[in-house]
């Protein structure tokens, strides 16, 4: 059995997918509640569905789990109530470890880009407490993301038991099918497609910061399907560990991504540029690229998907379609 939390959610339910179509058994850690999110499961149905507060009772029984990806998070960037995030996102987190650690079960789990701040110590997948201890989130998510990755180093550094093979992914920005109940949260590619179909301009930020043109920041756009390619592969290499970005090494530009939207329509589109929002400033990264070499040197060889391809599929294969699911 793997068990996937959050595996109703973005990530997870794609990771589901590829799950299922191997005939693996899956339980999946989530909520479903009433905005539509079964929809991400109904293609490929887990075997056993656990609400987040009976994981532990799941837990203690003792079921012949395989594997854990633990992709379940407050993951929304504009959250404030730090208790909530901390025991979400971190306690929670801990407790998974040591269950993993005490039943010899593999952890592979989500950590974030956010974690990086603004960039400003790079963006390398250093997991030496020197290079941890640099860093500086500038939300509660990213801070909270990252306590758990320092936890987890002080544990190795400590010698302390381990999961038999850990790694912690550092997810950059993801796109694609299954994303519909994040909301707020949803990728920008999303986000400007729905303002076109709408007979609307694609809308980006206006730029604060007189180095930056407007429409010129940048972020490493990674298609969701190349994300799950590299969860299956930590699960075919129980060797690798640690943690790993998961990028296209590439930055790209907003105004690439409305571009590609244009090119996946077959039509030239005009951008509108609208003030930064107050609640954003201060928090806003304006660049980020994965530095990517850790994860090639392990092994995992396959090519990311560019970002005029990884919209193309969203919009056409998904977006356009009556069932966008996967």
């Amino acid at each position: 059995m793997i068990l996937v939390t959050g595996g109703a959610g973005f990530i997870g339910s794609i990771l589901q997918a590829a799950l299922a179509a191997r005939g693996q058994e899956t339980a999946v850690v989530d909520r479903l509640r009433s905005d539509g999110k079964w929809r991400n499961l109904a293609k490929h149905p887990p075997d056993t569905l656990i609400a987040p507060e009976d994981l532990d009772a799941f837990l203690a029984r003792k079921p012949p789990v395989e594997a854990v990806f633990h992709l379940g998070a407050i993951s929304a960037t504009t959250a404030t109530d730090g208790d909530l995030v901390w025991a979400t996102n971190v306690s929670f987190s801990q407790r998974l470890w040591q269950w993993c650690t005490n039943q010899k079960v593999r952890l592979i789990y989500a950590s974030s880009a956010a974690t990086y701040g603004n960039g400003e110590q790079g963006f390398r997948d250093d997991r030496s407490l020197e290079f941890l201890r640099s860093l500086r989130p500038r939300n509660l998510y990213g801070w909270s993301k990252h306590a758990f990755d320092l936890w987890v180093a002080r544990q190795i550094a400590a010698g302390a038991p381990r999961p038999p093979q850990w790694a912690g992914l550092k997810f950059f920005n993801v796109f694609g099918p299954n994303e519909y109940h994040k909301k707020g949260m949803i990728s920008v590619v999303k986000v400007l497609y729905d303002e076109v179909m709408q007979g609307q301009k694609p809308r980006l930020f206006r730029s604060d910061r007189p180095d930056v043109a407007d429409g010129e920041q940048r972020r490493d756009f990674v298609w969701a399907e190349d994300v799950v390619a590299v969860l299956l592969w930590l699960l075919e290499t129980p060797h690798a560990e640690g943690l790993f970005n998961v990028g296209t090494g590439q930055a790209r530009t907003y105004l690439d991504v409305v571009h590609a939207i244009g090119a996946a329509l077959g039509k030239p589109l005009e951008v509108e540029f609208i003030p930064m929002p107050e609640k954003l400033k201060g928090q806003y990264q304006y660049f980020t690229q994965a530095e990517i070499d850790r994860l090639r040197r392990a092994g995992f060889q396959r090519p990311f998907t560019t970002l005029e391809e990884g919209v193309r599929r969203y919009v056409q294969d998904f977006l356009a379609t009556p069932d966008p699911y996967i």
